[in-house]
């Protein structure tokens, strides 16, 4: 059996008795053979079950409470609350927190939406806690 020159071509898998439909993966060399085969399928799964992507450790991270954040007595007035009033806001971060201080004044708290100050999930969080007085207290 000849192996065909593949080092400037997408590389072929295949067992060594039958072809197989080919597999290009770019960059990567000939493999041959049984055992080469089960190697590759053996570290392609590894990667597939051990890894948990990282797009789906941050959303959990970024739904667990903060236990470091102290929930407000009081709904917090986003006209005229400090940052780090806003801070105490459940779901509330830091951007979004100066966003919210950057688009002052606001009439009420749905303004945080109309404006487009916060995405309609930031402010699902954030609804709850928050008011808008226009006059300074």
């Amino acid at each position: 059996m000849t192996v065909p020159d593949l080092s400037k071509s997408p590389i072929s898998l295949h067992c060594e008795r039958r072809m197989r439909a080919p597999l290009t993966l770019p960059g990567w060399k000939f493999v041959q053979g049984r055992w080469s085969m089960a190697l590759l399928a053996a570290l392609m799964a590894r990667s597939l079950v051990a890894g948990v992507p990282q797009n789906a450790t941050r959303d959990a991270q970024a739904a667990a409470p903060r236990s470091t954040q102290q929930q407000p007595a009081a709904p917090v007035d986003i006209n005229h609350a400090t940052m780090r009033e806003l801070m105490q806001v459940p779901g509330m971060t830091q951007s979004w927190a100066a966003r919210i201080v950057r688009f002052r004044p606001y009439r009420t708290k749905q303004d945080l939406l109309d404006k487009g100050v916060v995405t309609s999930q930031v402010y699902d969080r954030i609804k709850d806690f928050v008011i808008a007085h226009r006059d300074k207290q």
